[in-house]
């Protein structure tokens, strides 16, 4: 098969197209032959810095397609089934090998491409606000980086669940994008200071709830945009600096850090039930996921550039 691959961690040129040996399926797995490949921050992340479990390595989480082949102790799925799947690797190929428990059906009115992109962006959203932020109807949550998919996906929630929402993005334009999904208020992180526009938003109050998916020095605004007893879910260092803040200042006002880290728990039936909830909502309508940019599988290391000049509002896909 083709894959995307590389031999060491770098920029997205170290990303080659190239011939690599098909993936064998387990027992407990199935194979499928992959339409469409969501990239994911943790994605470029892993590019950038992450183990390279095989080599070459095929570096993905997300990725839909048809079943190909089905492990012999696998009984509730079967050949020809669309499927969106994760792991924590191997998505940027033509065909995927996942424990059968990683796959989730795909309605036969949803497109494999939208299926691609729901899994890790909204399973994760939907923790940061309801399992470990607690949200509820009335309160007020500011989304960092709204124009990412985390972002996109917990605007949408939050809203749906009777949310104000706060979102940042870096351009006027990108926020301008964000308004059909639910969007209150938001604040151009690049030409204004979040804290200082939040404490406006809320008449000083801060927000109940922050979804931090960038980390580093924006986690300090994070906190300090906290009303009393506010809430921080950080899922991710997109921001790729370290993350040195002062603590302490979450005790002032009786706040909470949260990390979040879907993978932890993609194999219980929590998670696994949820997404399955959000992929039928998507399908539904009632969600939307927000498709930026498609390339082909060979211009992979096009797409990570496409990705890190955060341009994109929304999901980029790769399609074999």
């Amino acid at each position: 098969m083709k894959a995307a691959v590389y031999y060491q961690n770098g920029a997205p040129d170290v990303l080659r197209y190239e011939d690599v040996p098909d993936p064998v399926c387990h027992s407990r797995g199935v194979l499928i032959r992959v339409e469409a490949v969501s990239i994911e921050g943790g994605d470029t992340l892993n590019r950038l810095g992450g183990a390279l479990v095989t080599k070459p390595h095929i570096v993905g989480y997300q990725a839909a397609g048809t079943i190909i082949e089905v492990g012999s102790e696998v009984t509730h799925l079967k050949v020809g089934q669309r499927v969106a799947t994760v792991d924590g690797y191997g998505s940027h190929a033509e065909l995927r090998a996942v424990t059968a428990r990683n796959a989730w059906p795909v309605p036969d009115n949803l497109d494999l491409r939208l299926a691609a992109a729901i899994p890790v962006p909204f399973g994760t959203a939907h923790d940061c606000l309801f399992e470990f932020g607690h949200l509820k109807a009335g309160e007020t949550v500011l989304v960092q980086a709204g124009a990412g998919a985390v972002g996109l996906a917990a605007i949408q929630l939050a809203r749906r669940a009777g949310a104000t929402v706060i979102a940042t993005a870096s351009s006027d334009e990108r926020l301008e994008r964000l308004k059909p999904f639910g969007l209150d208020h938001g604040i151009n992180y690049k030409t204004h200071d979040v804290v200082t526009e939040v404490m406006k938003l809320t008449s000083k109050a801060g927000v109940n709830l922050v979804v931090d998916p960038v980390g580093g020095q924006t986690l300090q605004g994070s906190i300090l945009a906290l009303a009393y007893r506010g809430r921080i879910s950080l899922v991710g260092q997109a921001g790729r600096e370290p993350t040195k803040v002062d603590v302490s200042t979450l005790m002032h006002g009786n706040r909470t850090l949260s990390g979040v880290f879907l993978g932890a728990e993609i194999l219980t039936d929590r998670v696994h039930d949820n997404i399955a909830r959000l992929i039928g909502d998507v399908a539904r309508g009632e969600l939307t996921v927000v498709i930026d940019r498609e390339f082909p599988l060979s211009e992979a290391a096009a797409a990570h550039a496409f990705i890190e000049s955060r341009q994109a509002v929304g999901r980029v896909l790769l399609i074999p």
